[in-house]
């Protein structure tokens, strides 16, 4: 035996583990990392100054350029009950909302943020819009999260998180921004309960990098929460595309304990077009799922605001269901952009087309033809007579970790045992379609695992 190996077998006699199970070791999710794969399907709302002043949404325009006038706020028929209704009935179980995006405008009542809802004429600077989305979640039974812009400004010049220029008056610029950023941040965590994540976008530099501390303050008031993210931590990934969907396979693991964004990404990450993002690394020694985005309103556009005459965006049904089957069904979270609109509603097109979602999705996984769950390298669902199946769901437990790196799913025909997938990755769950088959019986084997596996579900189901 190698000096190093010796050495290393010393170390974990003292840890109380042996070599082989210390190569079973894999990451451990938080319990908000399980909430957050638990919720599967996850909504946000972008809601800001620009969604009044009639025109098309130009980020690039919009991140440099001041709103002429906040008192365009003006939502006469708001509603966030309506809105949290409307995601619920998708299937939605966290919903977030942009408490500050690029315009720099808070939505909610700031003491450090003077660009805030207390300057507003509406509701004569008394409203509270995060207050008011807090309290809609709490009543339809959802999860809260909130979603904080600081890396631009266009009120107070930021630009990726910094005031330009090396001057005495742009240091204390930055200085008085970034005290700003972290007293609003403060009130975030504190005056609004628990949230269940806390999504800075963009990324949030730290002091390091000459911005505001934000970190800190939430290890300190919101512990139990989901951070993402900044340089130094993530505790989920961006999916490497905003269209829904990841590929198969998609790890919940990482190398990396932040991703960085867009520029600040490193370039493992960053390579052929965000790959590693995508798939995740099942070596990787940082429990960090990933989550596929797209906004609703993305068939032929791409609109997170809501913009008038868009209703054509909407997507199709079968194209929702088609994101569901790779994002959820390739272990992530599905995160859908919903746009409130300049009424302060859902508008009506958008909130049909999420309850046509939800009832799909119902449709699809409500009757099963078999079931099973147990622990071991393999599970058997028998059939009381040869019966069609053309779709499975697996799910393993992954409060233990990801386990699984190599299964098989097999049905047993007239022809005897036939293939209908192998594959890698499990996680949190796998949903596979398949060209109907009659079968008697359906065995699931695990061909290589890290440790004992326990799955939680094995299901097959027959689709018409």
């Amino acid at each position: 035996m190698s000096f190093k190996k010796s050495l290393l077998s010393f170390c974990l006699v003292i840890l109380g583990l042996t070599f082989s199970q210390a190569q079973d070791v894999v990451p451990i999710p938080t319990q908000a990392q399980l909430n957050w794969q638990n919720a599967e399907m996850v909504a946000v709302f972008h809601y800001d100054l620009h969604v009044f002043d009639g025109k098309v949404y130009n980020q690039a325009y919009n991140r440099i350029t001041p709103i002429p006038d906040y008192n365009i706020f003006n939502p006469e028929k708001l509603d966030t009950d309506q809105w949290v209704k409307a995601a619920k009935e998708a299937g939605v179980k966290i919903a977030i909302l942009t408490a500050t995006h690029e315009t720099g405008f808070a939505l909610f009542q700031s003491d450090y943020n003077p660009y805030s809802m207390k300057a507003l004429k509406w509701q004569d600077g008394k409203g509270d819009l995060l207050r008011d989305f807090k309290a809609s979640c709490e009543k339809y039974g959802l999860q809260a999260g909130v979603y904080i812009g600081i890396r631009w400004n266009s009120f107070y010049g930021i630009h990726d998180f910094r005031i330009e220029g090396a001057s005495e008056f742009a240091k204390n610029r930055q200085q008085h921004y970034n005290s700003m950023v972290q007293g609003m941040v403060k009130e975030i965590f504190t005056n609004y309960g628990d949230w269940a994540m806390v999504w800075f976008d963009g990324g949030a530099h730290g002091p390091e990098q000459g911005g505001p501390d934000v970190l800190s303050l939430f290890e300190k008031y919101q512990p139990n929460g989901l951070f993402y993210h900044n340089l130094q931590r993530a505790d989920m990934r961006w999916g490497g595309s905003e269209s829904g969907t990841v590929p198969y396979p998609s790890w919940g693991t990482f190398a990396y304990p932040a991703i960085g964004s867009g520029e600040s990404a490193r370039e493992e990450i960053s390579r052929n077009n965000f790959e590693l993002l995508k798939t995740g690394d099942p070596n990787g020694t940082y429990y960090m799922p990933a989550m596929s985005d797209a906004p609703l309103r993305g068939h032929g556009g791409h609109d997170w605001f809501w913009e008038p005459g868009r209703e054509h965006l909407v997507y199709p049904l079968e194209e929702l269901v088609n994101m569901y089957y790779n994002s959820v069904g390739h272990n992530t979270s599905l995160i859908l952009g919903l746009t409130p609109n300049a009424e302060g509603l859902i508008p009506d097109t958008d909130a049909k087309r999420l309850k046509e979602f939800g009832d799909e999705i119902k449709r699809r996984f409500s009757n099963k033809i078999g079931s099973t769950s147990g622990s071991g390298n393999k599970l058997s669902i028998k059939l009381p007579k040869r019966t069609a199946l053309n779709q499975l769901v697996l799910m393993e437990e992954i409060s233990k970790g990801e386990r699984i790196r190599k299964f098989i799913v097999e049905g047993k025909t007239n022809r005897g045992w036939q293939t209908i997938f192998e594959g890698s990755v499990i996680g949190h769950k796998f949903i596979h379609q398949f060209d109907e088959m009659e079968v008697s019986e359906v065995r699931l084997k695990i061909l290589e695992s890290k440790g004992e596996v326990q799955i939680n579900d094995f299901s097959v189901y027959l689709l018409d």
